[in-house]
């Protein structure tokens, strides 16, 4: 089992929002002492970069003219990961609603996603233990080859009721409506769409708490490993 447990893995975990992906992704990661990767950041990053240069949301011709210009650098240790913009650190800066309600239309860029997936995949081949790495699409364009791929869902009140509880008070209903829309415009843009990949497994968190769901996740993880 050592020599199992040895082994680089790499895993998968995609899913909408407020399925509990960021939170399980990284304890996972901790637990078996893999890197992290959270690929909305990146997303959110590019985002941020394209409201401070003024570059019209509106317009996919001006976001991809631009889309190679900021430096996006993402540190990958779960206990502290950090997302900087051409040196800026933009860990806060990229989780404000202004940055949230934009990032599904610059991210449906195919020039975006082909930029930010290069990013991915370069850092996904560097981990050299192995990474767990969460997004909307790494299961089926990302990583298609992961050891392991997981799909995060959960029924959309859930879901609201865990982003406001992280929002402090939020509106739950708004929350809701908010989601259902983001779920939307992932799910139907043309270039790597919000989906589960075929052979992933798929985890309900709804009725789970987040202990559980890491267990879940650790335990499918632990038996990749003990199959090779």
């Amino acid at each position: 089992m050592e020599n199992g447990a040895a082994q680089p893995v790499i895993v998968a975990i995609d899913g909408p929002s407020g399925t509990g992906k960021s939170s399980t992704s990284k304890a996972v990661a901790a637990q078996l002492g893999l890197s992290y990767l959270d690929t909305g950041a990146q997303y959110r990053a590019i985002t941020w970069w394209m409201v401070n240069n003024e570059i019209d949301i509106e317009d996919p011709t001006a976001i991809a003219a631009v889309a190679g210009k900021p430096e996006i650098v993402s540190g990958t240790d779960p206990a502290g990961p950090t997302i900087t913009v051409d040196g800026t650190d933009v860990a806060g800066p990229i989780r404000t609603q202004e940055v949230t309600s934009q990032v599904s239309a610059v991210s449906a860029v195919p020039e975006v996603r082909a930029r930010i997936t290069e990013l991915q995949r370069s850092l996904a081949a560097a981990a050299e233990k192995g990474i767990v790495v969460e997004g909307r699409d790494i299961g089926t364009t990302v990583l298609p080859d992961a050891d392991l791929k997981i799909f995060l869902t959960a029924s959309a009140e859930a879901r609201a009721a865990r982003r406001s509880g992280e929002l402090k008070g939020a509106d739950v209903q708004a929350t809701r409506e908010a989601l259902v829309k983001r779920d939307a415009a992932d799910s139907s843009r043309k270039t790597s769409p919000l989906a589960k990949a075929d052979d992933a497994v798929e985890v309900d968190t709804t009725e789970l708490s987040l202990a559980q769901v890491i267990e879940c996740v650790v335990t499918l993880v632990e038996e990749k490993r003990a199959a090779r």
